[in-house]
């Protein structure tokens, strides 16, 4: 296929530029009036304090979703939550044939069968290695490594260029569960030519490489053999090697392994499937764990992020029904705390210790735990493997994009570019430029609704949270006098000794009630403006009180 004169090639990330994490990369070839696309990957990010209430957050696809019918397909790297969560979700709105490994394939059929109207959804299994035709994209896959099984960077050849998407990676020589990464088909496509990669930027500020899961291994091993008591290991259920290196140690120790959590059973199926931990002995069902002498089990658990559902929270609080941790257990974190989680990882740190758990984490073990992304040693090694003609730093919040664009050049890669979510990257022809602005922001998941980003409901909640709230009610006749009240409640408000709270409500009705007083006629039978000049004046009042202007709901009632 040959390139016609007015065909460009397109780079558009919607998700994971400006942010780790809710990666959906659209690339786009053709005229700008009747361009064909491809998806890489459609995940989704989570919620913080900042979103009260929601747990799960989706990119929008509306920009794509006017392009539903030049969808030619949906290609996966890998299978963490942040690349393929909001397939399930958003597959209905776009459609399009998904093309997954084996592995990915396995997880991603489970979350499509939760949602019934991606229920048509198709999933094509390409094997390790293999190839992708899409229209004017021919694409690779090429074995990567990372902290999860069936990692794939993505050669996309076309007629005015090939790319390399790299998805997330790491160069780990020992990656105890997969291949190695496979340097000999990243030389040769630096041999063809490649004119942009677009690559992670996770770890662009370390030094150095990862680090083994090799290494990872052998550290738990050594430690694990020590503990002589219950031993509970939080870990991503995600990272299969992990998972396989605990269970190994407690083999090599003489213990039994208790899977505590439903991703480290879903996790397990999906290994098995492959191939993967066939050799180990079966796992021990929580119920029947506690039957086991306290130096014969390894509870292998879900929640290291302190997610409030997880199963080590339950541990620490004391209400999971089978698994007790005390004086004298420990608690291993074989993982990273993700920026964000530093306050719910300490508030369950603090927990178990309470217990008398000891704890052991990479900050007092180095060694129990190694990144899955790429230091900077690691980077210039893809670098020196590709030698592209234009860097697009993805997968990191701004200032990483920007640090990688700069390293990048002082690798003497000869253009780079640095796209927040929602700009458009012309990579071919010409020089690599943003030449356009499209449509990119958030879905939030609130109570199973798909809400915007900007709702009133969150808003609303983000304003109860930090403000109060104030219900304020009031009966009238007929004629519009006042019945009954005004009666005001407060909610998530303030006292103290000298000023009662029942005071401030009964100080905060009369001002309702001067309010009622100032309105003449035909305003007092409007019953919206009543509520209006009701909650301003209670907010009004509320501020010279408290400060704050919190939420006022007024209710009136006609008797």
């Amino acid at each position: 296929m040959k390139a016609k004169a007015d065909d460009e090639l397109v780079f558009l990330p919607l998700g994971g530029s400006n942010e780790i994490g809710m990666n959906f990369n659209l690339y786009g070839y053709g005229p700008p009036h009747a361009r064909k696309w491809i998806v890489v990957d459609l995940g989704i990010t989570f919620g913080d304090q900042t979103t009260p209430g929601v747990e799960i957050i989706l990119p929008d696809p509306t920009f794509l979703e006017a392009h539903k019918k030049d969808i030619l397909g949906i290609v996966l790297t890998h299978a963490h939550e942040d690349h393929i969560g909001a397939v399930a979700r958003l597959w209905p709105r776009l459609g399009g044939m998904l093309y997954a490994t084996p592995f990915t394939a396995f997880l991603l059929r489970e979350k499509l069968r939760e949602n019934p109207a991606a229920a048509d959804a198709v999933i094509t299994e390409v094997p390790l290695g293999g190839k992708v035709t899409l229209g004017p994209f021919e694409i690779d896959l090429i074995t990567l490594t990372h902290s999860i099984p069936e990692p794939n960077g993505l050669a996309i050849r076309t007629p005015l260029g090939t790319i390399l998407h790299t998805g997330d990676w790491k160069i780990d020589p020992d990656p105890v569960l997969g291949g190695v990464t496979d340097s000999a088909a990243l030389e040769r496509l630096g041999d063809e030519g490649v004119l942009a990669m677009v690559c992670d930027s996770t770890n662009v500020f370390v030094d150095g490489s990862a680090g083994s899961e090799a290494d990872v291994r052998d550290a738990l091993g050594d430690l694990i053999k020590g503990l002589h008591h219950k031993v509970a290991v939080a870990c991503f259920a995600s990272n299969v090697a992990r998972m396989d290196s605990v269970i190994r140690a407690a083999e090599a120790a003489g213990r039994r392994v208790c899977l505590v959590g439903r991703s480290m059973h879903r996790m397990s199926a999906a290994a098995k499937s492959v191939g993967m931990m066939a050799d180990l002995k079966p796992f021990i069902a929580d119920n029947e764990a506690r039957d086991f002498a306290e130096d014969r089990i390894l509870y292998l658990c879900t929640g290291s992020q302190g997610e409030a559902r997880a199963a080590l929270f339950r541990i620490a609080d004391g209400s999971h029904p089978f698994v007790k941790l005390g004086q004298g257990d420990a608690c291993i974190f074989s993982s990273r705390v993700i920026p964000g989680n530093e306050v719910p990882i300490r508030a369950l740190q603090n927990r178990l210790a309470d217990r008398g758990v000891r704890l052991y984490t990479e900050r007092d073990h180095p060694g129990i735990h190694v990144s899955g992304h790429p230091c900077r040693d690691e980077l210039a090694q893809m670098y020196a493997w590709a030698r592209p003609e234009i860097a697009v730093p993805t997968h990191g919040e701004r200032r990483h994009l920007l640090e990688h664009a700069a390293f990048a050049r002082d690798l003497q890669v000869p253009q780079t570019v640095s796209p927040r979510n929602g700009d458009m990257v012309r990579l071919a022809p010409g020089r690599a430029e943003i030449i356009d602005e499209v449509q990119a922001g958030r879905i939030y998941v609130d109570g199973g609704m798909l809400t915007p980003e900007n709702g009133d409901a969150l808003r609303e909640r983000r304003h109860a949270a930090f403000n109060g709230m104030l219900a304020v009610s009031v009966a009238l006749d007929p004629r519009g006098k006042i019945v009954s009240g005004p009666q005001v409640r407060a909610l998530g408000l303030p006292a103290e000794p000298d000023y009662p709270m029942d005071d401030m409500m009964d100080d905060l009705a009369d001002e309702a009630e001067r309010a009622m007083d100032r309105l003449k006629g035909e305003e007092r039978d409007d019953d919206e403006a009543i509520e209006k000049a009701i909650s301003r004046a209670v907010k009004k009042a509320s501020q010279r009180v408290w400060g704050r202007r919190p939420v006022v709901e007024t209710t009136v009632l006609r008797i």
